[in-house]
């Protein structure tokens, strides 16, 4: 006859076991994108959302990664972009130091916490708020900025560097650069995020503001640039 005490210890254990095995298949990912080899650069062409005519191109160059980051230099041919800016992302993918729109123009921050991108396990359905604190390295200034994120589902998608299973992210975000007349800009960003890589091969970013000294009867608000950004290429440094 079985023992009842050594069977009830068994269950608890293969209970125990499959949660484990559970747990790891949807932890979040802790190394570093496969796409992440310093010296690597990526490619992307920006699209003008509004006119769908290619704008010109963005490089992400992979400088350093460490144990928790991954520093990357970006440039691009679009005035509208910037000036060429230092990055740093988490290993997720989660924004430590990078630009966000303010009024129409990129301005640089640093994030704490980490500005949630991404919130994994990515499934389908999930959702998340979270407000983190922008802090302009220049000025000191320091903005309130709220993220709301929402999981949208798997699509395949192409691009210029090939198709790719994807995972669709979307968020809005409120930038908290609120002065005056100007009230905050509002963000709304989409990611197809591909596990094979850890990033987005495409993204999609518009935003919008009001001016309330420049109401008319009908509206005082103002839309800022759409960019949508396409991977074209990874270009590995040679030996």
């Amino acid at each position: 006859m079985t023992n009842p005490i050594c069977f009830s210890e068994s269950i608890r254990i293969l209970i125990v076991a499959t949660a484990a095995i559970v747990i790891a298949a949807i932890a979040p990912a802790v190394a570093a994108p496969a796409s992440a080899v310093v010296g690597n650069t990526l490619v992307f062409r920006v699209v003008n959302g509004y006119s769908n005519e290619t704008s010109g191109q963005m490089q992400y160059r992979i400088d350093n990664i460490d144990a928790d980051r991954v520093t990357t230099s970006i440039s691009t041919g679009v005035a509208a972009l910037g000036s060429p800016y230092i990055a740093i992302y988490d290993n997720e993918g989660n924004w430590l130091r990078h630009t966000l729109t303010n009024h129409d123009q990129p301005v640089e921050y640093e994030f704490s916490p980490p500005y949630p991108a991404y919130v994994f396990p990515l499934e389908t359905g999930k959702s998340w708020s979270t407000r983190v604190t922008a802090t302009n390295p220049v000025t000191g200034r320091r903005n309130s900025v709220r993220v709301d994120g929402e999981v949208l589902g798997s699509e395949h998608i192409n691009t210029p560097a090939g198709a790719f299973d994807t995972i669709k992210v979307r968020r809005r975000v409120y930038a908290g650069d609120g002065e005056g007349f100007l009230r905050e800009t509002v963000i709304l960003e989409t990611d197809w995020y591909a596990p094979a890589l850890g990033r987005a091969v495409k993204s999609d970013s518009k935003s919008s503001w009001m001016d309330v000294s420049r109401c008319t009867r009908r509206d005082c608000g103002f839309r800022g640039d759409w960019n949508i950004f396409e991977l074209t290429e990874i270009r590995s440094e040679k030996p």
